[in-house]
């Protein structure tokens, strides 16, 4: 064992920068650390972030530290690789985000008047919108990430294209919000049973027809 790894062993209480170092001496230390890419672990920052969630819905706070630690160890571990080959570092990602929340809190950091959560989330989606170089609300649906699950993608892509002329489905507006959602939700499994029955991935489909949506969208 080396002093460095003695050290870190008997430490009482780590912190963030304790945390990036072990990160380093892994690196350096460990076979399969070493080994590892962006996309080989690309699938743990996922299952990682699903823990997360699960934790919340269960409101156990000691299980939502924990996996908490562990969403902070995929990112500590992207950054470091990302450092490596000379691309960014964890400080420039830290940078980023402080740079973004002032930026697009201008009701807080600026001048600008935002006195309901509506004003604030326009202003957020405009600054967005500038800064990304966004013109038109195709723009915004070509923005919503591939990664998602198709159905997650399907809703984000609609609530957006609702900005322009595309109108939502209102179909349900008469019914309680409770027998709206079980009714959509028996519709979204009948769906998905029929995709079963004729041998069609469920997710594969919307994700094809949300793409074509997308390109198609004026």
């Amino acid at each position: 064992m080396t002093d460095t790894a003695r050290e870190y062993l008997n430490k009482e209480r780590y912190t963030v920068n304790d945390l990036l170092d072990i990160m380093k001496f892994l690196r350096v230390g460990c076979p399969w650390d070493k080994e590892q890419t962006h996309e080989s672990i690309r699938q743990n920052f996922i299952e990682e972030v699903y823990e997360v969630c699960d934790a919340i819905d269960k409101k156990d706070p000691e299980l939502m530290c924990e996996e908490l630690g562990d969403v902070m160890l995929q990112v500590v571990f992207h950054a470091q690789m990302a450092q490596e080959k000379g691309e960014f570092t964890f400080e420039d990602a830290v940078d980023g985000i402080c740079r973004k929340l002032v930026l697009r809190h201008p009701h807080v950091f600026g001048d600008v008047n935002a006195d309901t959560t509506k004003e604030v989330l326009t202003n957020w989606d405009k600054i967005k919108q500038d800064t990304k170089g966004q013109k038109s609300v195709k723009d915004t649906l070509e923005d919503v990430p591939n990664a998602l699950p198709a159905l997650m993608r399907a809703q984000k892509i609609a609530k957006r294209a609702s900005k322009g002329e595309y109108t939502l489905n209102n179909s349900y507006a008469d019914y309680k919000k409770e027998e709206a959602k079980l009714r959509i939700g028996k519709e979204l499994f009948d769906l998905c049973s029929a995709a079963q029955a004729c041998g069609i991935d469920a997710e594969e489909a919307l994700f094809e027809y949300s793409t074509d949506f997308v390109s198609k969208f004026e």
